[in-house]
């Protein structure tokens, strides 16, 4: 058995105003190994980044907050440290890709700066130590050694990106957390990025929580896949379970909507209707206003996560009903 690097346990984060609460993440568990990459998939709203901000540490408080949960790192509750306490733990042993290279980069400060920055802060190391080892990281992801003086501005969107994966492994950490890492790069160079994140993976035994909404960047480097929609987990299972046989509606609706290069159709099975606002959501199941295999108590009752099949979870009530039925099945049989 591989060893429990991260549990998130039931966590719930909102974030309040004067005028509303947007119930951003809402009970959601899930649990990943040493050397494992998880893919947390979803429209925009879904509540990945918020996750993702919320094991680091970093949900803005105010408006922000954790109402309840834990994040265990190793066995050990995130949500019971201090903030000094997170300080030491972000970027040693948690480290995170931003959504957007070009903005991520402190544009006024060398690139060889901004990796030795985090080194000398968890490492303890002098200066020309530091430096040393940001020109070794900066070669690891394929940039000249040399461009360690180089402006931000002096380098492509992918290469920034790459700079961005330096700062984030230089202290080799076990947890990485990347959101949307090739959203704004072309096909070309998120392929390169794909394969750099892989190569590093496998070389450090690294952890990688991958969010996205892109399915086929989770099919190319995730082990398992997390369905998330207005805060919920509704489905979860690895990559096979998940893509050759998915069960939620929505699971099915996001697939449906991909074009099919082998087959040719006039229009795309697109979802209908939005996303529910985060400070109204419908009552009982959160997707039954966009489901076409919804019943009436599907409007009431609020659903929980199924095991299907060993590993695969689903949120959807005609899972429920199966269960049901085959129990009053074997009943019956018993009876007979």
């Amino acid at each position: 058995m591989s060893e429990k690097l991260l549990e998130v346990k039931d966590l719930f984060i909102e974030y309040a105003t004067d005028f509303e609460v947007v119930r951003a993440v809402n009970g959601i568990s899930f649990s990943l190994n040493a050397g494992e990459t998880i893919g947390l998939v979803g429209e925009t709203g879904a509540g990945k980044t918020t996750t993702a901000l919320g094991i680091l540490g970093l949900v803005p408080e105010p408006p922000g907050r954790i109402v309840s949960g834990e994040i265990l790192l190793r066995g050990t509750n995130l949500l019971a440290k201090s903030a000094k306490d997170m300080q030491k733990i972000r970027g040693k042993e948690i480290s995170m890709i931003f959504q957007d290279p070009m903005t991520s980069l402190n544009p006024v400060i060398t690139v060889g700066d901004q990796i030795m920055e985090v080194l000398r802060l968890h490492e303890k190391c002098s200066r020309e130590e530091a430096g040393n080892k940001a020109k070794d990281m900066l070669e690891l992801v394929g940039i000249s050694g040399d461009r360690f003086s180089d402006y931000p501005h002096q380098f492509s969107g992918g290469m920034k990106q790459r700079v961005m994966i330096a700062i984030a492994l230089s202290c080799n950490p076990g947890l990485l957390i990347a959101d949307e890492p090739t959203t704004a790069l072309d096909v070309t160079i998120q392929a390169q990025v794909l394969d750099l994140l892989n190569g590093l993976k496998e070389k450090y035994n690294t952890s990688v929580i991958m969010i996205t909404h892109d399915l086929g960047v989770v099919a190319e480097v995730c082990d398992r896949v997390i369905i998330m929609y207005a805060g919920y987990i509704m489905e979860i299972g690895t990559i096979k379970d998940v893509y050759t046989n998915p069960l939620h509606p929505y699971t099915v609706g996001l697939f449906g909507s991909l074009p099919d290069v082998e087959e040719e159709v006039d229009r795309l099975n697109a979802i209908k209707g939005l996303m529910p606002d985060p400070s109204n959501l419908p009552c009982g199941c959160k997707f039954h206003p966009r489901c076409s295999c919804r019943r009436k108590e599907c409007e009431s009752e609020e659903r929980q996560l199924i095991e299907v099949t060993p590993g695969h979870f689903v949120r959807c009530g005609q899972y429920l009903h199966r269960e049901e039925e085959a129990y009053d099945l074997l009943v019956r049989g018993k009876r007979a």
